[in-house]
């Protein structure tokens, strides 16, 4: 049986659901397997990317009974397993386009660290999160440049030695999280996040999630002629000239 639904809308918005609620949607090798080939699935027509899952659960972290079949795994095959963790987090950090996480209850470990690899996290009140490798033993090792980047180190540190749970109003507080809804509203509140984006146009969305990433930590002056010749190159682009004229001509552009 699948764990994992892969579906797009006539808008080309990809909805990739986690479906074992049965597991409380926790990983398992397969289920690595499937949600990093949904990833690499998402084509260059795509608009916006949801992932989302079945159940009062958005994802418990790693399998009990995973975790039990890797207990006697050698340093080889750990390395193997651990590689394929890190693909999966990769394909989804790579989504050319914004990957936007709904979070309805826990997110757990590697549940957590989906979250802090998304681009914009919109997580019902009833939500909660833990980094709690520490008290297996373990480390939250493949999620931790992902959790760096979202909520800086200082933070991440806290969660990580620790392994505490916080709420949703922290989450939201610390930046894991950009949105922070009530129950009711939390599909709403994510259609709303995917009407925002298709209000922009495909290239300009595309090209400022690239943007961001390669000014991050870099001085501006280090940055100076590239983010010229960005806003130089999109300007004159057939999108950048259609989105200007529709403003001037007060229509809405064609896209």
């Amino acid at each position: 049986m699948s764990r994992v639904r892969f579906d797009t809308d006539p808008r080309h918005v990809v909805r990739i659901t986690l479906a074992r609620p049965d597991r409380k949607n926790a990983f398992d090798a397969a289920m690595i397997a499937e949600i990093t080939a949904a990833a690499r699935t998402v084509d260059e027509n795509a608009r916006a990317v949801i992932l989302d899952s079945e159940g009062d659960a958005f994802c418990a972290g790693a399998d009990i009974d995973w975790m039990r079949s890797m207990a006697d795994y050698s340093l080889a095959e750990n390395t193997a397993d651990s590689g394929a963790l890190a693909a999966m987090y990769r394909a989804l950090y790579e989504l050319a386009v914004p990957l936007i996480v709904r979070v309805q209850g826990a997110a757990l470990g590697g549940g957590a660290g989906l979250v802090a690899v998304s681009d914009i996290a919109v997580a019902s009140t009833a939500a909660f999160f833990a980094f709690t490798e520490t008290r297996l033993g373990i480390l939250p090792a493949v999620v931790s440049p992902f959790v760096v980047r979202k909520i800086g180190p200082a933070r991440a540190t806290a969660l990580f030695v620790t392994g505490a749970r916080i709420d949703a109003k922290r989450a939201h507080e610390i930046g894991l999280v950009e949105r922070l809804v009530e129950p009711g509203d939390l599909d709403a509140s994510v259609e709303r996040v995917v009407a925002a984006i298709l209000e922009s146009g495909p290239r300009a969305v595309r090209a400022a999630k690239r943007l961001v990433r390669e000014v991050e930590g870099r001085p501006p002056d280090a940055v100076a002629d590239l983010v010229v010749e960005r806003i130089a190159a999109i300007r004159v682009s057939a999108e950048g000239q259609e989105g200007l004229r529709a403003f001037l001509e007060r229509r809405k552009p064609s896209w």
